[in-house]
């Protein structure tokens, strides 16, 4: 099979919002590298048993977020890899949130507990076209970025404007 993943995905579907409701799932999506992987290496990746890895990674294949890809012989039996659909995904808040905060709760596993990172999170008044004039670009920056060679150092980023609730 060995096809690229899109650039983009809208997930939308009712599916694809439970598929991302659980942090698990996103952790998975993370965790494919650009070359897909196996159940397996998922579990030693993502440090949990294979029954846990194959039924979320079952429900990210159902609501088309992830796919089968190619398979490998290893003793005797067939490994099956699996790969993301797209690089990157986008999402509403349509679900109540809960992928947002699926997605959130992840990254905040990820990051780790020293000063080696930027985090900045302020509340701006803008009227609704700043705020989408602002989107854009953030969404041009960080796309726009090439990425470095497979021995740098992987760095999560997380762009995000929203209007803030009650507001």
């Amino acid at each position: 099979m060995d096809t690229e993943p899109t650039d983009a995905l809208d997930a939308t579907s009712p599916a694809q919002m439970r598929a991302l409701s659980h942090p698990l799932r996103h952790r998975i999506l993370s965790s494919f590298g650009d070359e897909g992987a196996t159940i397996s290496q998922l579990s030693n990746r993502l440090k949990t048993n294979k029954g846990n890895v194959a039924h979320h990674l079952g429900v990210l294949v159902e609501a088309g977020l992830a796919r089968k890809d190619r398979t490998r012989t290893v003793r005797g039996g067939t490994e099956q890899y699996y790969v993301r659909v797209a690089r990157r995904l986008r999402f509403s808040t349509g679900d109540g949130g809960a992928a947002t905060k699926a997605m959130l709760a992840t990254m905040g596993e990820e990051i780790p507990p020293d000063d080696n990172h930027l985090l900045n999170h302020r509340h701006l008044k803008l009227t609704a076209a700043q705020a989408a004039a602002l989107s854009e670009h953030l969404d041009r920056v960080v796309n726009d970025l090439q990425p470095a060679n497979k021995r740098e150092a992987e760095y999560g980023v997380v762009v995000g404007v929203w209007r803030v609730a009650g507001q």
